[in-house]
């Protein structure tokens, strides 16, 4: 397998933020070479040109940067030394070793810049940033030409003197360690070596003027290791994290927030385990869940049962009367009325007729430190099963992790030094067994996959090794060693893609704390931690590992119309209730630079979608707009009715202004859900797929097709540039300057704001390529742009200059809208067809609406619009069957593939086939261009495919579709 990489927007935002901070730098005609002199020998070592702007002219560039990115603007240029320092944050599991190799590329395409150092806190990180390098160099070497890259290492300082030496665009990846810690090994970079010519390394690579990238620098840079950066001299320090400790010169933020919204990382459920003390005499008793359906709900009870010979452990899915007493042989400790009495499905919770009441995930009776390592190890086996079972047939390997607090509870080691099952891969061994004896599986090639994988061969472990190579506790200062010739080693760290591939059996990966940072891989779908109660694991640290999104056997990434296959489950040691709340009190911290309230001078001073800037008067307009439609609570919250509406559609906004809420926290979107809420099974109904009925429809809609696509080039530049002329808006570079006094409660309260407004100021010898980037952005030839910026009323070159870069994401918006509007799009069939497959590899699990005439027995929807529309079918005597199209039923269209939401088979005195699009508006002219432009695309699919025969149409409940039959 090979990992495919493309280039995602918010990375190419990040990488052009540092970019643009030195607009106006000049690239050098020529290398910048330095001939060094050393025992009568002359050295030519390679040096990033120096800065040649000044402070002024970059501080005004960086408020430009932060303008467009809704960063704060810095009061002043923070530097070190000589050195500018920079910080982007970016979300775990996003790729920010991949933005920063990118950034590394236009640094050296725009300014010439070619000598990088990579700082990393530990092994761990260090191996996963090599291998990023090495994984991407194909990709990137496609578009910007080769990057030299090594790790440090002071037995091969022959490759630091290429760095040193070579013309080429290059890397020094090292762990801090290696020049900031005490032992012999890293003193070496500060001695003058006999083997090194008699010059300090450190002092060669100083000579470079490099530009210093730091990785997670909260874990880097202590006092002392602030100090041993500066000996490298470097012209520019850019930090990367999620969690920065400390702030210099913010230019990028891609919070948890942003990355939960634009769908980049995974969704998290947490399935919680509880010991609970109910009765020093009651029996063991786990709820592992409740059972809904069209029946009595039902609960699944795991219990202690007396055999012949030895008390066991069984398991058994009951329904209310059921005696634990009787059903366990007689065991005294159920004696005392453990009858069930209630089940409840709306709060996941059994009841026993002696008053004892327990929820999903909890634990009662006599419960040790085993039995609850046990159930953990248990859930994320069953876990495990169940995601392999649902993406095998995708393509797609299941990873499960298990964090653990002493390497013994993994592997021992006998008196003649062999390794051994310690407790934790024994009882998993036993209970995967036991796990897959007990699946029920319909597919074959699943069936003979979990057949040729024994359960001792489908587990690993990764962790420090001693000086005899055996496993042992990592220790917490960095310093671990990890062994080279490891074979899990090499499997987790080094052979990402192998470890992906399906013929590597090992599945489930056992570590400690190594694996907390600096390691992730994309297809974890579960993780367990397996900890005492003293342990403290962060539960950002335990989610991270997770949260990359998947990819199938061809290395392809699982996002977009595929991202619903993306969840990551927690097994954690405690409840739900707990393990949530404690997740998102972490969020909050490091997403508290959004504001929690939505007031009148929230919206002042930002810009609405028509470009008109937000004052005093059209800001209390909107607040007050937002209280009427009780989108606003009376501490200025946003409400539920809110979030609903957003989900839905339905949102009744002034065009912009729900892009602006965007920036205020939203703690629903960054909750975890519980898994144990998710436990009904979705049946696909062939039958009905087999009707004569839906089959007719189906026959009229299952074609595929490809596009071409025509326009009028004169009319449409006309159309574009009257668009422009009465549309376009470009801001000047506003900043504001607020004082006002701190209260008792911590509150801090205005009491003047002055704001400033600037052209953004750029050297005279700044070049703007301003046909390039709007040809990037919008996929226009060059003659045509040079046609609409001619034709454009003069007032904008005004505008260019004021705030180019402002101008070219304004003018490129604009102009893909009206794009959107004039193509011509003209579909031929392709010759094939989709089948039922794509029904029955959707999604197999989800507690929504139970359905009749649905192809699946429960309705899995994307909104309560949807819920609603769907209720609405089930209870009209005329639609005879229906189905949710599954996200892989697309169209393709010239602005993206468009999935339809619903096919329908109606009989009024004839059958009438439909496929409808449901919006919570069916104004046509509220639509965004690039939806209209989908809808219009589709309408020409299905005139194709369907000959008139299937009524296509955007609609907005199911009285609207009926008013659109014939």
């Amino acid at each position: 397998m090979k990992l495919q990489f493309k280039q995602q927007q918010f990375q190419i935002d990040a990488a052009r933020a540092v970019v643009e901070v030195f607009a106006g730098q000049i690239k050098p005609a020529r290398e910048s070479r330095l001939i060094l002199t050393r025992l009568d020998e002359e050295l030519d070592v390679f040096a990033n040109a120096p800065v040649t702007l000044s402070d002024e002219q970059i501080l005004s560039n960086l408020r430009g940067v932060q303008s467009r990115n809704k960063i704060p603007p810095s009061e002043k240029l923070i530097k070190t030394g000589d050195a500018y320092n920079l910080t982007v944050e970016m979300e775990t599991g996003v790729g920010k070793t991949y933005t920063y190799i990118k950034t590394m590329h236009e640094l050296n395409r725009a300014y010439g810049w070619r000598k990088f150092i990579v700082v990393v806190p530990s092994v761990a990180i260090r191996e996963g940033v090599l291998k990023t390098f090495q994984m991407t160099a194909e990709h990137f070497g496609e578009e910007y030409g080769a990057i030299n890259f090594f790790v440090y290492n002071s037995a091969r300082l022959e490759e630091l003197a290429h760095f040193a030496e070579s013309e080429s665009l290059s890397a020094m990846i090292i762990n801090s360690q290696a020049f900031n810690a005490t032992g012999k090994d890293a003193r070496r970079i500060r001695m003058e070596l006999d083997e090194f010519q008699s010059r300090k390394p450190i002092e060669l690579v100083a000579r470079t003027n490099p530009v210093l990238i730091i990785d997670e620098p909260q874990s880097v840079e202590g006092a002392k290791t602030k100090a041993s950066l500066l000996e490298f001299k470097p012209l520019l320090t850019l930090r990367y994290s999620a969690t920065h400790r400390e702030i210099y010169n913010m230019i990028y933020r891609l919070d948890a927030l942003d990355a939960y919204n634009q769908h980049l990382v995974k969704k998290i459920f947490v399935t919680g385990i509880r010991a609970t003390s109910i009765s020093a005499t009651a029996g063991f008793v786990y709820l592992e869940r409740i059972n809904l359906s069209a029946n009595a709900p039902t609960a699944t009870l795991h219990f202690d049962c007396k055999g012949k010979s030895s008390v066991r452990r069984k398991i058994l899915t009951v329904g209310e009367g059921f005696n634990l007493y009787e059903k366990s042989g007689g065991l005294e400790e159920y004696r005392d009325n453990f009858i069930v009495l209630k089940i409840d499905g709306r709060d996941n919770s059994v009841e026993f007729l002696n008053g004892v009441k327990i929820f999903a995930g909890d634990v009662i009776g006599e419960v040790g430190e085993e039995i609850l390592r046990r159930i953990q190890i248990r859930e994320t086996i069953k876990a495990h099963l169940q995601r392999e079972a649902e993406l095998f047939g995708r393509g797609i390997k299941v990873l499960s992790l298990f964090f653990i607090d002493e390497v013994a509870h993994y592997r021992l080691y006998d008196a003649a030094g062999n390794p051994c099952n310690g407790d934790f891969a024994a009882w998993f061994e036993e209970e995967y067994s036991a796990a897959v004896k007990e699946l029920e599986i319909s597919s074959d090639a699943y069936k003979n996959y979990l057949a040729s994988i024994p359960a001792e061969k489908t587990h690993a472990g990764y962790f420090s090794v001693d000086k005899k190579g055996k496993l042992t506790d990592s220790k917490f200062n960095g310093r671990e060693k990890i062994s080279d010739d490891t074979d899990a080693y090499d499997l987790i760290m080094r052979n990402k893609e192998k470890l992906l591939d399906f013929r590597t059996p090992v599945r489930f990966i056992f570590s400690h704390s190594a694996l907390r940072e600096g390691w992730d891989n994309p297809n974890v779908f579960q993780i367990c931690t397996l900890k005492q109660s003293g342990s403290d694991i962060r539960k950002r640290q335990e989610v991270g590992r997770g949260l990359r999104l998947c990819v199938n056997q061809f290395g392809e990434r699982q996002d977009g119309d595929n991202y619903s296959v993306n969840a990551l489950t927690v097994i954690a040691g405690e409840s739900y209730d707990d393990f949530t709340r404690k997740l998102q009190s972490e969020l909050a911290e490091i997403t508290s630079h959004r504001p929690r309230k939505v007031t009148e001078e929230f919206f002042i001073g930002k810009t609405l979608s028509d470009g008109r800037k937000i004052d005093a008067p059209l800001a209390k307009k909107i607040y007050k707009s937002l209280i009427r439609k009780e989108y606003l609570d009376d501490d200025d919250a946003l409400t539920e009715k809110y979030f609903t509406a957003k989900k839905n559609g339905t949102l009744e906004l002034e065009a912009g202004v729900e892009e602006i809420l965007a920036e205020i926290y939203d703690a629903k979107a960054l909750q975890p859900e519980n898994s144990r809420r998710k436990n009904f099974k979705v049946t696909f109904d062939r039958a009905k797929f087999e009707a004569s009925e839906f089959q007719a429809l189906w026959q009229k809609i299952s074609a595929k097709t490809f596009y071409t696509v025509k326009f009028d080039t004169r009319e449409l530049i006309d159309k574009i540039i009257t668009a422009l002329n009465e549309r376009l808006r470009v801001a000047k570079f506003e900043f504001s300057v607020a004082s006002g006094t701190l209260s008792d409660d911590g509150t801090f309260t205005n009491q003047s704001v002055k704001n400033f407004s600037a052209d953004v100021k750029t050297s005279a010898r700044v070049e703007y390529d301003v046909i390039d980037k709007l040809m990037a952005a919008t996929r226009l030839t060059r003659k045509t742009l040079v046609k609409i910026l001619r034709g454009m009323d003069k007032k904008f070159f005004a505008q260019i200059n004021r705030n180019p870069e402002e101008f070219i994401l304004s003018a490129a918006k604009i102009i893909s809208d009206e794009t959107a509007a004039a193509v011509q799009v003209k579909y031929t069939r392709t010759g094939e067809t989709y089948d039922a497959s794509i029904f029955i590899d959707d999604n197999l699990y989800s507690d929504l609406l139970a359905t009749k005439k649905n192809l699946y027995d429960r309705l899995i929807s994307d909104s309560n619009v949807e819920k609603k529309f769907a209720a609405e079918l089930e209870a009209d005597s005329s639609v005879v069957v229906y189905v949710k199209l599954p996200r892989r039923f697309t169209i393709p269209t010239p602005v993206g593939n468009y999935n339809p939401d619903w096919a329908i088979v109606l009989r009024e005195g004839k059958e009438i086939y439909f496929v409808a699009e449901t919006k919570g508006s069916t104004d046509y002219n509220q639509l965004r261009g690039v939806e209209k432009a989908k809808i219009d695309c589709a309408g020409e699919h299905f005139k194709l495919i369907a000959s008139g025969g299937v009524i296509y149409e955007t609609v907005k409940d199911f009285a609207d579709l009926r008013a659109r039959l014939p």
